[in-house]
């Protein structure tokens, strides 16, 4: 984490540089034609081998239009970007998440889209959630592309090995069957531990399955008193086992662990356990080590009370501020989250879709997407709910949490006393300190 934040405004710095020097900038026309500039944030070789292939596909659409696509290594993307919308130029779409959407919008980096997108027939075919994510509050900073749900994916050969019939259905399950499976000797670990970018999102997940019954399900980081989920008693309960998984059944290195490390520890058959989205679905079967018989995914483990809290992140595409190819970025944005484009990126990339069409597509009802269709089926068990990802300070809680989990899991903090400075942290800025 010191290394990522040390280095993180040099790498920004040195992708705006390189940007701006690449011939005719965003803009810029060359032999009238409008070359504009996107960046990714989320990006893996998979993923961004289908975005170039989408972005080949809207190309010979439109010719008048070129595309030059930039993909940062996702644990520096997000500043990169930052960096790259507070000057001005360099980029015309981007990758906007739930969690940078807040910041992005309140710094007026990014454009809203809502006069082109009135009267796109694109909206009739977009799912409910998809149409509440792109019309926010009048506004339309993003078009999503897709939602994140956890589930776990899992080795079944492995666990059937440790002696058990099927995958846990419980964190306390989960950490049992990791220890059981865990023996370094062998390099062979029971659970990939996210112990760097994004861990703090990882330990809210177990937390909010401990006090589901109390949860306030549109916002998701608040109990039903009014009161931080972190303040509950419970949440000690959780981050203890929550660490219990991480000494006793994960890999030493997974300390520093990130998305692709997480990811990457699983699919070359080193852990058995890794809680992700559906995109990794893609990746897994793309595995040469890992056979389509040996893993699976199920239902994201459920606290004591034999619940969980599903919350259904979101990303998608924007156009900045600074673009001078406004009317050319949004056509790109339509393309990408419309039609074709939109079901072939849901699908290879393995995101829940966007499209209401997709209900009658055997794709998302078989294999690995058993687990999503599981939960959606039992909502009273897996509880969809609302985090409060969109606010100003989503990065700077961001940053917070995954320092805390680096403190918690080297020793440095107890779990009370993270959670009670997040506890702290939540009740400050809700009252606007």
């Amino acid at each position: 984490m010191r290394y990522r934040q040390m280095f993180a405004s040099i790498a920004a710095a040195a992708v705006v540089a390189a940007v701006a020097a690449c011939g005719p900038g965003p803009a810029e026309k060359a032999n009238g034609e409008v070359k504009l500039q996107m960046v990714e944030s989320l990006t893996n070789p998979t993923r961004t081998a289908l975005l170039k292939k989408l972005i080949g596909d809207f190309e010979a659409k439109n010719s008048g239009i070129k595309v030059q696509l930039i993909s940062p290594p996702t644990n520096q993307a997000d500043q990169k970007i930052q960096q790259m919308l507070q000057s001005g130029k360099g980029v015309d779409v981007l990758e906007v998440r739930d969690t940078t959407v807040g910041p992005f919008s309140t710094n007026k980096w990014i454009y809203d889209m809502a006069p082109e997108l009135k009267g796109w027939d694109g909206l009739s075919a977009l799912t409910e959630n998809a149409l509440k994510v792109t019309q926010q509050g009048g506004k339309s900073y993003m078009v999503p592309y897709g939602f994140y749900g956890l589930s776990l994916f899992y080795r079944k050969d492995l666990v059937q090995q440790a002696g058990f019939s099927g995958p846990p259905k419980s964190w306390s399950e989960l950490v049992e069957q990791a220890k059981k499976i865990n023996d370094p000797a062998k390099n062979r670990y029971g659970y990939s531990f996210r112990g760097g970018l994004g861990a703090g999102g990882n330990a809210v997940a177990i937390i909010s399955g401990y006090v589901i019954d109390e949860l306030n399900h549109d916002n998701a980081f608040k109990l039903t008193n009014g009161k931080t989920i972190f303040s509950s008693p419970k949440a000690v309960d959780a981050l203890n086992l929550y660490l219990d998984l991480f000494k006793n059944a994960s890999p030493k290195s997974s300390v520093s662990w990130g998305y692709p490390e997480m990811v990457q520890g699983f699919t070359s058959g080193t852990t058995g356990f890794l809680l992700q989205d559906p995109e990794v679905i893609a990746t897994v079967k793309e595995s040469k080590t890992i056979k389509e018989d040996q893993w699976g995914t199920a239902p994201l483990p459920v606290g004591p009370t034999g619940k969980a809290a599903q919350p259904l992140a979101n990303a998608g595409w924007g156009v900045a501020q600074g673009s001078e190819h406004k009317a050319e970025a949004v056509k790109l944005v339509k393309f990408l989250t419309s039609g074709d484009a939109a079901m072939t990126f849901s699908k290879e990339n393995s995101l829940v879709p966007i499209l209401k069409s997709a209900a009658d597509d055997p794709y998302f009802k078989d294999g690995p997407w058993a687990s999503y269709v599981a939960m959606n089926s039992s909502p009273d068990t897996y509880i969809v709910v609302t985090q409060p990802r969109g606010v100003p300070w989503s990065t700077e809680w961001g940053n917070k949490s995954d320092a805390d989990v680096q403190k918690l899991i080297t020793g440095k903090a107890q779990p009370a006393d993270i959670l009670k400075g997040w506890d702290d942290y939540w009740t400050q800025k809700w009252a606007g300190k």
